[in-house]
């Protein structure tokens, strides 16, 4: 057998352990937005690393701590970057999982529980990949370490600082990013960038308590109202998003961008028949047209309102306080700080000057060469495991702190990894394939392989 057989048949017959390593891991509840978990997560991620010969430090930082590894290889001029994640979103709804969401589970070929996707299977794949080069080779191809944060489910708050400090630690000459899988019709995809998000909460407060709304309905001011009132003045019916200023830095697909977007196979039916939609907005059809639109169009989003009752039957008050979540996501070259400045801006030329602002979170949009070196080599490295390589996508519509990452080490960026559409990520039943499983794996040993013989 050649070194790729070898490595192909360590991962075949030793799938079940690393399974088992993954469900152990899964059972650990590690939830950012409820502090759950976090210590005991990261110090079991520590362990993870520590067995397989790492050296690990677990730097503290204002939120969740991160978990730092390196160990070194066979070519010590080349050092390979994994960034994951340890933390996971809330499990609720709860009633809505078939099986418990912390109680890892396997049925009909697939493995369930909160975060077997996003991200701690990703995180144990790439384990599971070295794990095959140590056992083949002896050692690893090369140099390798792992930057393992605890919030990148709250927007990594505290990553940049972390990055910012420790950049000479961190350093690399390439990073293999935390999320990455197949699309409809299992084609692998490599996703060259992110859009960036800025994350914020609007409130209004009109009175000390809720009133009965017969008797101030028609004397005392309305929250709900209010606030309704402020996020019409956001967005046009059009879909046009009215902040001062807001377009004047979107960066538009390049010709390049486009050609790749043609490239990639129409999957609005799919998309729209999986969410009960009917239609997209802005008149949008399928093709180019849904993918310019999905991943370079910037957006304003109310994620959640709250104010007044919300339990059964009716109750009659007036509310005092209103709250909603809303994120916006951003484009090249957008950045979450002149958004936050327009929104108050905007707030205050609109009579607004009552509705709060508090910033939950905010990253900037980051984008990759699609024909660098290092995408190249991570897309021709999945022809022999998909039958096909990996299909170039210039953005995600989601967002992450790739842009620390590429600001501060200078790293390039790919993507490779298990999840397919499917996954549930951020929803009840969230699960992955086996079977992508193990192919996430050989991806990624190849990837490592590559690198390490690749020219400097």
């Amino acid at each position: 057998m050649d070194t790729h057989q070898h490595l192909d048949h360590y991962l075949e017959t030793h799938l079940d352990e690393s399974i088992a390593e993954l469900s152990r891991f899964c059972a650990q509840p590690s939830v950012a937005a409820q502090n759950w978990g976090i210590a005991e997560a990261a110090e079991m991620t520590a362990d993870m690393l520590r067995a397989r010969g790492f050296q690990v430090q677990i730097l503290p930082t204002e939120g969740s701590p991160v978990v730092y590894a390196e160990r070194e290889g066979r070519n010590r001029d080349k050092t390979l970057l994994f960034y994951n994640h340890y933390d996971v979103q809330p499990p609720e709804p709860l009633d809505l999982w078939e099986t418990p969401p912390f109680e890892p589970t396997i049925r009909d070929g697939k493995l369930y529980a909160r975060g077997v996707s996003d991200d701690k299977g990703q995180l144990v794949a790439r384990l599971f990949a070295l794990d095959a080069l140590l056992a083949t080779e002896g050692e690893l191809p090369c140099n390798v370490k792992f930057v393992i944060e605890g919030e990148e489910e709250i927007g990594s708050i505290h990553l940049e600082d972390a990055v910012r400090e420790h950049a000479d630690l961190f350093a690399a000459d390439a990073c293999i990013w935390e999320f990455g899988g197949v699309g409809q019709n299992d084609e692998p995809h490599q996703v060259m960038g992110m859009r960036g998000i800025c994350y914020v909460e609007l409130s209004v407060k009109t009175a000390d308590v809720d009133t009965h709304s017969g008797l101030t309905g028609g004397i005392f001011p309305n929250a709900a109202w209010r606030l309704v009132w402020a996020l019409n003045t956001l967005k046009s019916p059009d879909e046009r998003i009215l902040l001062p200023g807001f377009y004047d830095d979107v960066q538009p697909p390049s010709p390049r961008d486009l050609e790749l977007l043609a490239a990639l196979p129409d999957p609005s039916e799919d998309y729209k028949r999986s969410a009960g939609v009917k239609a997209f907005i802005k008149g949008v059809e399928g093709g180019l047209e849904m993918w310019k639109a999905a991943l370079f169009d910037p957006t304003c989003t109310i994620c959640g309102l709250k104010s007044g009752y919300q339990g059964e039957g009716s109750k009659t008050v007036l509310p005092a306080q209103a709250i909603a979540k809303v994120d916006f996501r951003l484009v090249p070259n957008q950045s979450p700080e002149t958004v936050l400045r327009q929104l108050r801006e905007h707030l205050d030329a609109h009579g607004f000057h009552d509705v709060q602002i508090k910033c939950l979170g905010g990253e900037h949009p980051v984008k990759m060469d699609p024909d660098d070196p290092f995408i190249n080599l991570v897309v021709e490295a999945a022809r022999p495991v998909y039958g096909m390589p990996q299909q170039k996508i210039p953005m995600s519509g989601g967002s992450g702190p790739g842009y620390v990452f590429h600001h501060y080490l200078g790293v390039p960026i790919a993507t490779a990894g298990i999840a397919y559409p499917g996954s549930n990520i951020h929803a009840p039943n969230e699960n992955i394939r086996l079977d992508l499983y193990l192919k996430g794996a050989r991806h990624i040993a190849r990837v490592v392989s590559a690198f390490a013989q690749s020219p400097e």
